[in-house]
């Protein structure tokens, strides 16, 4: 079950530390390194069991000191069609203000459930001074203190109840490929190329929600889902806002898919957006192929191609064992090879590896590179299995778990990829003791 919640609120209210609480990471602060802020406004959240995704919209409004209401509006506007639940943020502290009373209007006209939250009440004087926020008129306001954690206990509760009413409706269990990238990258145009004119060959088929859109691929010896995120409603004017679009349109798609084409487009490079969305594929340890669209007005010489692989892969790592294909939607130029590798890639994901041979392999590279001594004391993994996890995941038991670092986990992961076909696939490795 795939359900998106939305922090929205004027800035300075709290909500990126509300965002970091939600789910268990610091990085709407940390993660600044190379210029790459890595899924600084997306992250997954677990609460007694029931998964569920978080969107600041906070982090996407840009000198927010200075901020225009029309440019919060927008923003507002936009997590609040694609997402399922709100949570509408104020701060105690400076009480009610012009921007919340206008986001609460807008919040009025909605079918949405929208949980008004008072941020920073950790005294029970700011209890007291919280009561004000029931002049907004909405039925429970919820106190919390996003530095602590005091109150979102019970605001998680609140919100996995409106998921779990839900009904899914069970799809065929054959690859679903999601069709993502940026606005005006051709998406339209490669699911026009694929579908054709034969559409009696396809039955859309409705998804969980009202904008998964699954249409049944079946010919050329192919059978899978295409997941479209480009032609399911035409936006209003969005290029304000264009990073936020494109994020927020893909989440839902890659979150209900099994390998994602993410779609570039080739005449402006591979971008920071692009990054944002390949970020997101990776922790939803999806499938990936990077798809460079219109290849064909790009001027060429003998060694283009490579070096525009080269440069995608430097900018990928560590995560760079994916696929790129340079094709163009237009000239229908190696569109049969997309569609070959993305169910290559499925393979590569669901494949199980036999213990005795992945055993053998790798306790051969563990011997070969043994993993640094941490305090005098040496540290030993003695047994590798791959685990029952719908993506490739590995468990090695060992003494010490604790003391294996960042750089011996990658080189564990390099000899998994070396010996078995991984690409475009993320892997997981646990270390447990034995």
């Amino acid at each position: 079950m795939n359900n998106i919640t939305a922090i929205v609120g004027r800035p300075n209210v709290g909500k990126s530390t509300l965002f970091n609480r939600l789910t268990g990471t610091r990085e709407a602060i940390v993660h600044e390194t190379s210029g790459v802020t890595r899924d600084r406004h997306y992250g997954r959240s677990d609460w007694n069991g029931i998964e569920f995704s978080v969107i600041d919209t906070g982090g996407y409004v840009e000198n927010s000191d200075d901020i225009f209401e029309e440019e919060i509006r927008k923003q507002v506007n936009l997590a609040i069609e694609e997402s399922d639940v709100i949570i509408f943020l104020v701060d105690v502290l400076t009480g009610i203000t012009a921007l919340d009373e206008a986001m609460t209007k807008m919040l009025y006209k909605i079918k949405k459930k929208a949980f008004l939250v008072v941020n920073k009440v950790d005294n029970s004087k700011r209890i007291y001074d919280s009561y004000v926020f029931h002049s907004l008129g909405f039925d429970k306001i919820y106190c919390i203190s996003s530095i602590n954690g005091t109150g979102t206990g019970e605001l998680l509760d609140a919100i996995v109840k409106e998921f779990t009413g839900k009904k899914e409706i069970p799809v065929a269990d054959i690859p679903k490929l999601a069709i993502i990238g940026r606005p005006n990258v051709g998406k339209s145009s490669l699911i026009n190329v694929l579908l054709g004119e034969e559409r009696n060959i396809v039955t859309p088929v409705p998804g969980t929600t009202r904008d998964a859109i699954y249409t049944r691929f079946k010919k050329f010896g192919y059978d899978f889902f295409l997941i479209d995120t480009a032609g399911l409603r035409k936006k209003a004017k969005v290029t304000e806002n264009i990073e936020f679009y494109s994020v927020m349109r893909s989440i839902r798609a890659i979150e209900h898919s099994d390998v994602c084409l993410l779609l570039v487009d080739a005449t402006q490079g591979f971008e920071m957006q692009d990054m944002n969305i390949f970020h997101i594929v990776e922790k939803n340890k999806k499938g990936i192929v990077i798809v460079m669209n219109k290849w064909d007005l790009i001027t060429k010489e003998t060694n283009t191609t490579k070096i525009f692989e080269k440069e995608i892969r430097k900018k990928l790592e560590p995560f760079d064992d994916v696929p790129v294909i340079f094709t163009s939607a237009l000239t229908k130029q190696r569109i049969h090879k997309v569609l070959e590798t993305a169910i290559q890639v499925e393979q590569n994901r669901r494949q199980r590896i036999p213990t005795s041979g992945l055993n053998k392999i790798m306790l051969d590279a563990v011997e070969a590179v043994k993993p640094p001594a941490i305090k005098g004391k040496n540290i030993q993994i003695k047994y590798i299995t791959q685990l029952p996890a719908p993506t490739p995941s590995f468990a090695f038991f060992c003494n010490l778990p604790q003391y294996i670092k960042e750089p011996y986990k990658r080189y564990l992961e390099n000899q998994l990829r070396s010996h078995f076909n991984f690409t475009g696939v993320p892997i997981q490795i646990f270390f447990r003791k034995k």
